[in-house]
């Protein structure tokens, strides 16, 4: 008897004590854990506009100057095919007007009429390829610019990360291979 007295009193008591606290109210205050960095949205259209006025200015202004040398060479080794093969064309062609005007001693006494006219074909296709190819290497140099001005904007920090992961399985001891995306938050 003695015991559940002691018991009851223990329970009464202990809740009252409990209940009796009053503790102030938290205020729940947040610090901002990431720091953002300015955006300028006009950064994309400011590096293709340079990019299209200088190829490879755009690149220099992302801080890309690396790719200034890629962006010349394939630019520069385009331009020189379309010489060569405008230089070749204008030969064949001129080559063939003379035989057409009766001359028979220019430099490709070997080759017949049908041989001028294709080797002059395949040349002139190898030039309009070549300006092609320089219009398209232009507009790439102007597109990669403007990615990569969108891209630096791009917050990549180490609470996003995607790591390779190689376990061991359990059953057979095998490895496995696999990707883990790892997202934390702060």
């Amino acid at each position: 008897m003695f015991k559940n007295t002691i018991i009851i009193l223990l329970l009464l008591f202990g809740s009252c004590l409990v209940d009796a606290q009053v503790l102030p109210k938290a205020i729940l205050q947040s610090k901002d854990t990431v720091k953002s960095k300015e955006i300028n949205p006009l950064s994309p259209a400011k590096a293709a506009f340079f990019s299209a006025v200088l190829p490879g200015l755009g690149q220099a202004y992302n801080k890309k100057y690396w790719k200034i040398p890629l962006v010349y060479g394939a630019m520069g080794t385009s331009l020189y095919y379309y010489s060569v093969n405008n230089k070749k064309y204008h030969d064949f062609r001129d080559a063939y007007k003379s035989r057409l005007a009766g001359f028979t001693n220019d430099k490709y006494q070997y080759l017949d009429d049908s041989r001028l006219i294709t080797a002059q074909r395949f040349y002139q296709r190898n030039r309009d390829m070549s300006l092609l190819l320089t219009a398209a290497f232009y507009i790439l140099n102007i597109v990669d610019a403007n990615i990569d001005a969108h891209l630096l904007q791009f917050n990549v920090n180490d609470n996003l990360t995607l790591n390779p992961k190689i376990e061991q399985n359990d059953i057979n001891f095998r490895t496995t291979f696999g990707l883990a995306l790892n997202m934390t938050f702060k």
